[in-house]
């Protein structure tokens, strides 16, 4: 499975950006994707994650009711609607997916800066 990210952008407080991971390969092996991000200085953490076959979802605290995140099996393709956006969302944020039988995300696609400025 290989994915590409792509949508990231310069934004100002309360701005809003869509983020798009194509998908390709074997995707019927995915059991799981998500979007994750690592601010400057910080960990990398998990923001959002959707289970591809039943589309249940997972958001982290910091960003219930301002991110969504939506997937189109058929097009392979997962998105990270993010809303009300503030400078602590400055970021690089990866795509990734878990495969079936494993416990890692173990696929992940390069990063896309996105930048909130107040």
């Amino acid at each position: 499975v290989q994915l590409q990210a792509s949508g990231g952008g310069s934004v100002q407080t309360g701005g809003s950006l869509r983020l798009s991971c194509a998908a390709s390969g074997r995707t019927e092996t995915v059991l799981e994707m998500g979007w994750h991000r690592q601010a400057p200085g910080k960990e990398r953490e998990v923001v959002a994650r959707i289970f591809w076959g039943s589309g249940n979802t997972y958001y982290a605290d910091p960003v219930k009711g301002r991110f969504t995140i939506s997937r189109d099996r058929a097009e392979s393709t997962v998105w990270l609607g993010m809303s009300s956006l503030k400078p602590e969302d400055t970021a690089v944020y990866y795509c990734a997916a878990r495969l079936l039988g494993r416990s890692n995300w173990d696929r992940w696609g390069q990063g896309t800066l996105v930048t909130v400025s107040s």
